[in-house]
């Protein structure tokens, strides 16, 4: 009798589960700050308020600390030309950064962002973002990996969107215990929960920057910072703006 009723109990929970559904918002604009359009945004977040930035292509990779309101680079690392930079994050008082297939990972004094070490990283670097313990790091595919701050794997969750892998996961960015994922070649971007990778909701952000709008130097949104406040900035890949935004319920 024990068995069966919970077994009833857990389909019950999976009945209320499915019928919850994905639910749908957008992303509206409340104000917005100058960016970088030479900034290929790989990475984006706040750490005590200050806003940091880690951007792509070879021969262009840095990590910027920026003003936020003037969108100005206060302190930059440039990496050699041979690097693609990505994600990035800090944790226990170090600065995470992630190349693209240079199978390598960065480590710096996140208070000085003076080098420390490097280390070996097993799979393309894309994302990369912290619960405040762990490392949560994208490749590209359907896959977040959560790691040790030395790039021991934990578990690998599995992201789906109803019941389906979703793919192309880019840029990530813990918020309220969930993980928010730019969606690579998309203006979507989705909330995971990381206990078992299901796509919980997802964020239209084409009203942001539409594209007839954009010029052909810009590439794909990309770019998510939240900061002390529980504010959202969001941002691409070359773009002029970098958007605080509401989020709608659709």
């Amino acid at each position: 009798m024990k068995l069966r009723l919970t077994a009833v109990l857990g389909l019950l929970a999976c009945i209320v589960s499915c019928a919850a559904g994905v639910k749908d918002y957008k992303a509206m604009v409340v104000s917005s700050y100058p960016h970088d359009t030479g900034a290929y945004t790989q990475g984006l977040f706040f750490h005590g308020d200050t806003l940091y930035e880690s951007t792509g292509q070879y021969g262009e990779s840095s990590f910027r600390m920026v003003n936020l309101e003037t969108g100005k680079v206060l302190r930059n690392i440039a990496f050699s030309d041979k690097y693609f930079g990505e994600g990035s994050c800090m944790l226990g008082g170090k600065l995470y950064i992630l190349t693209w297939t240079n199978k390598v990972a960065f480590v710096y004094d996140a208070a000085t962002l003076k080098y420390e070490r490097t280390w070996s990283y097993p799979r393309e670097g894309w994302g990369l973002t912290t619960d405040g313990s762990k490392l949560y790091a994208s490749d590209g595919s359907n896959r977040i990996y959560v790691l040790t701050p030395d790039f021991k794997l934990e578990r690998t969750i599995y992201v789906k969107l109803e019941g389906a892998p979703l793919r192309y996961l880019n840029e990530l960015e813990w918020v309220d215990g969930k993980i928010w994922a730019n969606v690579y070649t998309t203006d979507m971007i989705v909330v995971i929960d990381p206990k078992d990778g299901k796509v919980e909701s997802r964020i239209d952000c084409s009203a942001l920057w539409p594209h007839k709008l954009r010029t052909p130097d810009a590439d794909v949104l990309n770019g998510i910072a939240v900061n002390s406040k529980g504010e959202i900035f969001l941002t691409g890949k070359n773009w002029p703006r970098l958007y605080k935004v509401r989020l709608e319920k659709i």
